[in-house]
């Protein structure tokens, strides 16, 4: 993995900043700093303001884990083009049978996650998300969480995150999904996308060379990305550079 902001990437970015190019940013962990109480989440008063302006010389887009209207909600003020919810699946085709989906599966993981104290199971309508950051054991949490997934009736996909197990319906859209759709309907030649959870490796895998550039907040061997952010707080200095360079462009 390359630092993005390093002095070797000044030209790629400047490429960028001139080109068509759709910029895409997942909201906590990236935009946002990871808070122990996720309704308390919300960008720096200096990302919101360099959000503002980049917004005003991009086309933008927002896709998380979160429901689209927590997001939307999250980033006002900012004119934010896409916003895309729920792991990439909202807004989007056969939402009525995944809500279905999930529906029949939160009594059951209630039921079998109902002795495990500390555990909650957040719904997003769409999906759902279970939070483990409460128990003692996390180790005993996550594996109590994830026997209860595969013993649903119905399929459901398992994507891990910072103490949390996302359950989507098996066959839902993902991120990945999600960015090159927007991109195709944006027109743009490329997109780039910053992330730092496991569910922005759909992204980071996409097989799309020269129309794809991810960038993962933290750096690990474990990532598909082939940039990276030092940490969250970069955030600001990557925005702040897209922002001069396409000025100058």
């Amino acid at each position: 993995m390359n630092h993005i902001l390093s002095n070797a990437n000044v030209d790629l970015l400047a490429q960028l900043a001139g080109s068509r190019v759709l910029l895409a940013f997942d909201f906590d962990g990236t935009l946002a700093p990871i808070v122990a109480d996720r309704e308390r989440a919300g960008m720096r008063a200096r990302t919101h303001r360099l959000l503002e302006r980049v917004c005003e010389r991009y086309p933008c887009a927002v896709i998380s884990g979160r429901s689209r209207a927590d997001v939307r909600a999250r980033v006002r003020g900012a004119r934010v083009k896409y916003v895309i919810g729920n792991h990439g699946l909202e807004p989007g085709r056969d939402l009525a049978s995944f809500e279905r989906a999930v529906a029949k599966a939160t009594p059951q993981l209630e039921h079998a996650l109902a002795a495990v104290r500390g555990v909650e199971i957040e719904n997003k309508r769409y999906s759902l998300a279970v939070h483990y950051r409460k128990p003692r054991s996390k180790r005993r949490a996550r594996a109590a969480i994830e026997a209860a997934v595969r013993g649903l009736r119905q399929p459901m996909r398992m994507i891990p995150g910072k103490l949390l197990v996302n359950v989507v319906p098996e066959g839902a859209p993902h991120k990945g999904d999600a960015l090159a759709a927007l991109r195709v309907h944006e027109g743009a030649d490329t997109a780039l996308y910053v992330g730092d959870d496991i569910t922005d490796e759909d992204v980071f895998e996409l097989d799309q060379p020269g129309q794809l550039l991810g960038i993962r907040v933290g750096r690990t061997r474990r990532s598909a990305a082939p940039y990276f952010l030092r940490d969250q707080r970069e955030i600001d200095a990557l925005l702040a550079a897209l922002r001069k360079l396409r000025e100058r462009s």
